[in-house]
C-alpha cells in the first residue's frame, strides 16, 4: 500500500508485485478560490479524506486491510502538516497489522513512475542508467538514475519551478487555480510565436523561471494600460508563447545533458509532465536524434500513491523499511538515512 499526502491530494494504491490494481485520489477544491494551496487546509482535508480513500483503495482492489503485507508512504519533501497526516495513518495502520513500513521521498517516487504497469497493459520499461527530468508545482530537477537507490541531481532550478511558472502565468491572465492545464488547451488555440520571451541565463543545467514570470506580468500590465481589453484578446497566443518558451528551456537543457552525459534512455515525470505539448515536444525530438522517451500515462503524473507504492516495494524487496521514529521534512532532504536493513 502506498499513501502520498505531500501537498493537496490524498492519494491511496494497492500493487501487487509491478502491478497497479487500485489507485484512488481525493482532489481538494477548497484551494480554489484562494488561487494556490492554503497549508492549514490542506492538512484538515487530508485529515477528513484519509480512511474514506483508503476504505475505497482497498474495496476497489477487492482486498481486506490484512491482505496488505507492506506499508509505504510520503516523508517529503511537502507540506509538513499534509505530511503528518499521511505519515501518522501510515504508522498506526502498520502498527496495528504488525507490519513494516517504508518511507519514500517524493521526488524519487515520481521519477519510476513509468515503471508501474498496469494489469492487461504491459509496457516497457526505462533500462538503467538514464536521464530524468522531474518538473512539478514545487521542482524542477535533472536526475542522473542509475539505480533504484543510486539517483544524482545534476541540475535544479535556482527559483521557480515550471508548475509554478505555470499557474502564476494562469493568474496573471485570470485563470483559476490550478493553472497549468488552463494554459496547456489555451495554448492550443494561439500561435506559440505570437509574443516573445526571454530565457534565463544560468548555468548548463541550471534553470530559472522567476524572469519568465516577471516579463509576462510586465507585458500585461503594460499593454492593459493602453487597451483593457488586452488579456481577452490575446489570451490565446500568451498562453501559447509563454508554454512554448517553458518548454523550449526544459527539452532544450534535457537533451543538452543527454548528449553530454551519454545516455540514451529520458525519463519525464512530475506534474508539468502531463503538458500535451511538452509530452509530444519530448516524443518527437527523441525519435528525431535517436533517443527512448519514457513518460507516465496521465493518472500517474500528477501525486499519487501508485509511485509510493511502487517505491515502497523495490525497497522492501531489497531488505530496507523505516523505523516508527521516521519524521517528516518540507524539502529536499535526502530520506536514506531513515532506512535500514533487514
Amino acid at each position: 500500500m502506498g499513501i502520498e499526502t505531500s501537498c493537496d491530494e490524498t492519494s491511496v494504491a494497492i500493487l501487487h508485485d509491478d502491478t497497479l490494481i487500485s489507485n484512488i485520489t481525493a482532489t481538494q477544491d477548497v484551494h480554489a478560490s484562494y488561487g494556490g494551496v492554503v497549508p492549514e487546509l490542506a492538512s484538515r482535508a487530508h485529515t477528513q479524506n484519509i480512511i474514506p480513500v483508503i476504505h475505497t483503495a482497498l474495496q476497489y482492489a477487492n482486498l481486506h486491510k490484512k491482505d496488505v503485507n507492506v506499508v509505504a508512504f510520503t516523508l517529503g519533501p511537502g507540506l509538513v502538516g499534509s505530511l503528518m497526516v499521511g505519515i501518522s495513518f501510515a504508522k498506526s495502520f502498520a502498527q496495528a497489522l504488525n507490519l513494516p513500513i517504508v518511507a519514500i521521498d517524493h521526488l524519487y517516487a515520481h521519477v519510476f513512475a513509468s515503471f508501474i504497469q498496469f494489469p492487461n497493459e504491459k509496457h516497457e520499461v526505462p533500462s538503467f542508467p538514464f536521464l530524468c527530468l522531474t518538473a512539478s508545482g514545487g521542482h524542477t530537477q535533472l536526475l542522473r538514475v542509475k539505480d533504484f537507490t543510486d539517483i544524482e541531481i545534476i541540475g535544479q532550478t535556482i527559483d521557480d519551478a515550471a508548475g509554478e511558472a505555470f499557474d502564476k502565468a494562469a493568474k496573471i491572465l485570470g485563470l483559476p487555480y490550478p493553472g497549468g492545464p488552463l494554459i496547456d488547451e489555451l495554448a492550443k488555440k494561439g500561435n506559440p510565436f505570437y509574443f516573445s520571451f526571454p530565457k534565463p541565463k544560468v548555468a548548463d543545467f541550471q534553470f530559472s523561471f522567476s524572469g519568465l514570470k516577471t516579463s509576462l506580468l510586465y507585458l500585461v500590465r503594460d499593454n492593459l494600460k493602453d487597451d483593457p481589453g488586452f488579456i481577452n484578446k490575446y489570451k490565446e497566443h500568451l498562453a501559447a508563447s509563454y508554454q512554448r518558451t517553458i518548454i523550449e528551456i526544459l527539452t532544450e537543457k534535457t537533451f543538452k545533458a543527454a548528449e553530454t552525459f551519454g545516455f540514451k534512455n529520458i525519463v519525464l515525470a512530475g506534474g508539468v509532465s502531463a503538458n500535451s505539448e511538452l509530452r509530444k515536444t519530448f516524443i518527437d525530438k527523441g525519435k528525431e536524434l535517436g533517443y527512448k522517451i519514457y513518460i507516465p500515462p496521465l493518472s500517474l503524473t500528477t501525486d499519487n500513491g501508485a509511485m509510493i507504492a511502487f517505491l515502497g516495494k523495490i525497497l522492501y524487496e531489497r531488505g530496507i523499511t523505516s523505523s516508527l521514529d521516521v519524521k517528516q521534512y518540507a524539502t529536499g532532504e535526502k530520506y536514506k538515512k531513515y532506512h535500514s536493513k533487514g
